[in-house]
């Protein structure tokens, strides 16, 4: 009559015995060379029975960086300190007028194609913050201010 082998939940091989490690969380059944991979659970496994679980350990550390995850968010404090300033777009144009640029070598300045700056300058989009902190940064303007301000 054949033994019993058991086959190791890692790289598959027909072994003896396998010994319960605790692989990411993971509960496995594996044969000596793979039990390296884990940490040792309880002693090693003769038979083929089920697994006793998971870790508790394992269990506590995932529900521990699980505690901030229902926590209300404060949106108002994560707002930008500055809003654009409502006269933008005009700032842009005479910006641009100013340093005798055509639309084409301030979009080549600031990156932007010709049909972006004169979205700008019309008002026809609203020009994202990146694009807004760009555009203060290459030409010492402002185009922002402190929201409920007058400027």
């Amino acid at each position: 009559m054949r033994e019993k082998k058991m086959i190791c939940e890692m790289c598959g091989r027909d072994m003896e015995s396998v010994t319960p490690v605790s692989v990411e969380g993971s509960v496995l059944r594996v044969c000596g060379a793979c039990a390296k991979f884990g940490r040792p659970v309880g002693s090693p496994v003769a038979t083929g029975g089920p697994s006793q679980g998971p870790d508790r350990e394992a269990l506590r550390e995932r529900l521990g960086k699980a505690q901030g995850r229902g926590l209300e968010r404060d949106l108002f404090a994560e707002l930008p300190e500055r809003e654009l300033d409502p006269d933008w777009s005009r700032t842009v144009r005479q910006t641009r007028e100013r340093l005798g640029l055509t639309q084409e070598q301030f979009g080549q300045r600031i990156n932007e194609k010709t049909s972006v700056v004169h979205k700008l300058e019309s008002g026809a989009i609203t020009p994202p913050d990146a694009l807004v902190r760009k555009i203060e940064r290459t030409f010492k303007v402002r185009l922002t201010a402190r929201p409920g301000s007058t400027t």
